[in-house]
């Protein structure tokens, strides 16, 4: 009961300690975009380029999500909002770590993304929109979900049958269908990099 909960929050080291031990800033970068448009490809791609330059970075994937921690949730209305309420209270507590935090969700709706704004607040949260069109996305199609949408095997399908409403003011927009993969990961390191730099002078 919640009369019962005691939280200790202001007496466990803080954010800043564990950014100065790790000689970063933490944010948390919230990739959104239709299935198939390339998600998950520049999460993994950010995550690797970070590393190599010294950033310790966590990703999180909307599937692996899915797999683990919110493997009861469906897709229903309710179902997506505490998939997307869970998954920002994982970010945060990745982001008050330290870590720099890549989530790659589709966060389909703006009530959504905004949930998930207000758990890790506005200054820490970088929405990032990885665009690409319902057509080109089925043209790939690159975990067969598409085909078994459009044959009526999947309901609630984001983009044909459940709504996808476009970030309205993203921190960065990327087109995928119009850019190659090594063009659109440089967009999310020069967006990124002079974020999450600690200043040493």
């Amino acid at each position: 009961m919640a009369e019962h909960i005691y939280p200790i929050f202001d007496q466990t080291l803080n954010r800043q300690d564990k950014e100065a031990l790790l000689k970063q800033r933490a944010v948390v970068v919230w990739m959104a975009g239709l299935s198939g448009s390339g998600k998950s490809t520049l999460a993994k791609g950010l995550e690797r380029e970070l590393h190599a330059q010294g950033f310790l970075t966590q990703l999180l994937d909307g599937d692996n999500l899915r797999s683990g921690i919110n493997n009861n949730l469906g897709f229903s209305e309710a179902d997506r909002l505490e998939n997307i309420r869970r998954s920002a209270e994982t970010a945060k507590l990745f982001l008050n770590a330290g870590l720099v935090t890549i989530c790659s969700l589709i966060s389909p709706t703006e009530e959504i993304r905004n949930l998930a704004r207000n758990i890790i607040g506005e200054a820490d949260f970088c929405e990032v929109y990885v665009n690409a069109p319902f057509e080109v996305c089925a043209e790939r199609d690159v975990k067969g979900l598409y085909k078994k949408a459009l044959n009526g095997e999947i309901k609630n399908f984001t983009g044909l049958d459940a709504p996808f409403e476009a970030p309205a003011q993203p921190a960065l927009e990327i087109r995928t269908d119009l850019e190659d993969y090594s063009a659109s990961l440089q967009k999310l390191l020069d967006l990124l990099l002079p974020r999450i730099k600690l200043c040493c002078c």
